[in-house]
């Protein structure tokens, strides 16, 4: 027995204080990879980038198809994607001419036209040159103006360094067509802000130390009137450190500005203000609920059972009420559209002057719905269109009743569609050429039983006539995470590169996504999340029982919660896959909380420093998981340096740690590209080169 004395133990005290920062490099050894930009983690970084440059020299596949994707990404027969402000469609346009890009608008005539003129706005490549700055576009928000024929003019652009979710916002006026000199400007933080009036901004930004939350992102909304400095700008709200975020906005939905504002405590928890009288007054909704204003009314939509004015509404439903009468008291909402267990809304409600634009999923096959009040009652119409694919790029303006959308699935090019409220048919405006070869090739519809009987769909785009002998370079994608619903779309990239030279595609929709509405997400959230690597590896099964392919051909591909979802898979079912493509992944997930926008997503994953909810992560995440001594399927890691949404230090530790343990793995670090892991389309076209040239060196019949 060892005795203590006072002096002893306070030695002994000193030395486990002294040694406690050691112990926990111990048990990882790769923190060090946290520190972005620090020189050590940038060279570690850079003599892998040298490896994997080496290694695809070496490949014939490489260069020609990386040539072929740029021609794909910088063609000019791409639909410009437009958003209407006034009498002008507005767009912002890259190719091999403008790599970093043009802002620029047309008139509808004009846009029309098979090759309209642009007017341009802003020259992002001149701006970069004469600021000496690595700009990469992030948007901009415009001033509605306070009638439908007044012009639009005041704007705030916002340009990022690399790509990062970081950004500077700067003032442009459409009048004068250039950056406002004197005028609003922010410097480069995570933020936000919405015009209140031409004189006033809602701004959310890092006012400093204590004015961000644990997720990163502010806390504090602040007005800040035109010709004031920033710090002298009024606190309007003030969220909890322990937030998400807040944020405010305006609208004018009934010819008069309503204020808002918002303060998000999880991701799906939201509460919601309306300021009267300068003051946040809160709406007794659900904070799991998403209100919209349109025209007078209210609308709702829930996440989960709501019993409400003695009715029981389930989630996924929309629901409508006078606004004025909720403010007021009344609590008799009218249910405008009811899910079913295979029927369910898809996305946000998009507006027009007098209707609402309803998506909807049915056995995960799009509809797009019509949605008017005729003064008595709302009337929902069906606006017919092919029963496949995805519909997608709603474009809708707050003075009309003319909308754009497009159609597209594996095989058929995407195309841009014009139409009015009530109209009989649509109007086809502009089509993407075929980008490949497509002939012969069909998407079916197919369900796997998951390891607790639930049935989970999935599409998959091959040749007719498919040989059913196991031998096929097949590739599985998918996404599982955020209530996000992935559908099959027309992807030149995709078409190219996988299937005309004979691959097989296929899209799992898998639990923790959107497909069968909010219960779907619920089913594989926190707790539960394994449901949805068990969803996974089941079609990856189903597609082994089916002599599509065989495990030496069976890839993978994920990104952000889809790197997860693959590395995941990975290391539970290394038998089931011949390779897989990690990109811009969470992997740790003991420390995910802690790094960037992490903590935001403790509602999807739980959080672990609890210590229940520890355990039921660590079971499951990859970088505690990965084992010396077993045999993973050969892996490519891509991350990049500017991304500050999913830190990078999750892919390169997650490379350190299985190089340590013998495992062949592949690393890429972008050094620009943000979460989107490319800054611009000569980036996007080598990150899928390399991605393809991968999967048929590994996936390839030999």
């Amino acid at each position: 027995m060892t005795v203590h004395r006072p002096a002893a133990l306070l030695a002994a005290l000193l030395l486990t204080l002294s040694t406690a920062p050691a112990l926990a490099s111990a048990d990882d050894p790769y923190l060090w990879l946290e520190e972005v930009s620090s020189a050590k983690a940038l060279a570690w970084a850079g003599a892998r980038n040298a490896a994997a440059d080496k290694e695809f020299a070496a490949d014939r596949r490489f260069e020609p198809l990386q040539q072929e994707l740029l021609k794909i990404v910088n063609s000019r027969d791409r639909i410009p994607f437009v958003t209407r402000m006034g009498e002008h469609q507005y767009n912002f346009w890259r190719d091999a001419a403008n790599p970093r890009g043009l802002w620029r608008r047309a008139t509808l005539a004009e846009y029309r036209k098979p090759q309209p003129a642009w007017e341009t706005l802003l020259d992002l490549d001149a701006l970069a040159t004469r600021e000496s700055e690595n700009w990469v576009w992030k948007g901009v928000d415009c001033l509605q103006p306070a009638r439908a024929d007044d012009a639009y003019r005041h704007c705030m652009l916002s340009l990022s360094r690399g790509g990062a979710d970081a950004s500077v916002r700067r003032e442009f006026d459409l009048s004068a067509k250039a950056l406002v000199v004197g005028g609003f400007a922010l410097p480069e933080a995570k933020q936000s802000l919405h015009w209140k009036d031409a004189d006033t901004l809602w701004v959310r930004s890092d006012f400093g130390p204590g004015s961000m939350t644990s997720s990163g992102y502010p806390r504090f909304v602040k007005e800040w009137q035109r010709g004031t400095p920033l710090a002298a700008a009024r606190t309007v709200f003030e969220g909890q450190a322990s937030d998400v975020s807040v944020w405010a906005w305006s609208d004018w939905e009934t010819g008069q500005r309503r204020d808002w504002v918002a303060r998000s405590v999880a991701f799906w928890n939201t509460e919601r203000f309306v300021l009267v009288d300068g003051k946040p007054v809160k709406l007794d909704l659900p904070t799991d609920a998403t209100p919209q204003a349109f025209k007078d009314w209210l609308l709702l939509r829930l996440r989960t059972p709501w019993t409400v004015g003695g009715v029981t509404h389930p989630g996924g439903a929309l629901l409508a009420i006078r606004f004025a009468a909720f403010m007021q008291g009344d609590r008799q909402f009218e249910a405008v559209y009811t899910p079913s267990a295979r029927r369910v809304l898809d996305n946000s409600l998009h507006q027009t002057r007098n209707a609402v634009l309803l998506t909807e999923l049915d056995s995960v096959r799009p509809r797009l719905w019509e949605l008017r009040h005729d003064g008595k009652a709302w009337q929902r119409s069906r606006v017919e269109l092919p029963d496949s694919g995805q519909i997608a790029n709603l474009s809708t303006y707050w003075a009309s009743d003319s909308y754009f959308f497009t159609h597209q699935d594996y095989t058929t090019p995407t195309t841009l569609f014009a139409r009015s409220i009530g109209d009989a048919s649509s109007t086809a405006l502009k089509a993407l050429p075929p980008a490949f070869d497509a002939s012969g090739i069909v998407t079916r519809q197919f369900e796997a039983r998951s390891a607790d009987g639930t049935l989970i769909p999935y599409f998959i785009a091959m040749r007719e006539g498919l040989k059913l002998d196991g031998s096929h370079p097949t590739l599985l994608y998918g996404y599982g995470g955020f209530a996000v619903s992935r559908l099959p779309t027309y992807s030149g990239v995709f078409g190219k590169s996988w299937l005309e030279p004979g691959g097989v595609l296929v899209l799992a929709n898998l639990r923790g996504g959107g497909e069968f509405g909010p219960q779907w997400h619920r089913a594989a959230q926190k707790d539960n999340k394994q449901r949805t690597w068990d969803d996974m590896a089941a079609v990856a099964e189903d597609l082994i029982r089916r002599g599509i392919t065989r495990p030496q051909h069976l890839g993978i591909l994920g990104g952000s919660q889809g790197g997860l979802l693959v590395t995941a898979t990975m290391v539970q079912r290394p038998e089931l896959f011949g390779a897989v493509v990690s990109q811009v992944p969470l992997i740790d997930m003991l420390r995910y909380h802690k790094l960037l926008a992490g903590a935001s997503w403790m509602a999807e994953y739980g959080d672990p420093d609890k210590a229940d909810e520890r355990a039921y992560i660590a079971r499951y995440s990859p970088y505690q998981n990965v084992k010396k001594g077993v045999a993973y399927p050969r892996t490519f890691i891509y991350t990049s340096t500017r991304d500050d949404r999913v830190h990078p230090g999750h892919a390169r530790k997650m490379v350190a740690r299985m190089e340590e343990q013998g495992h062949d793995v592949l690393y890429f670090e972008n050094i620009e590209g943000g979460h989107g892991a490319a800054a611009d389309n000569k980036q996007a076209a080598r990150m899928w080169a390399q991605t393809f040239s991968f999967l048929w060196k590994q996936l390839g019949v030999r």
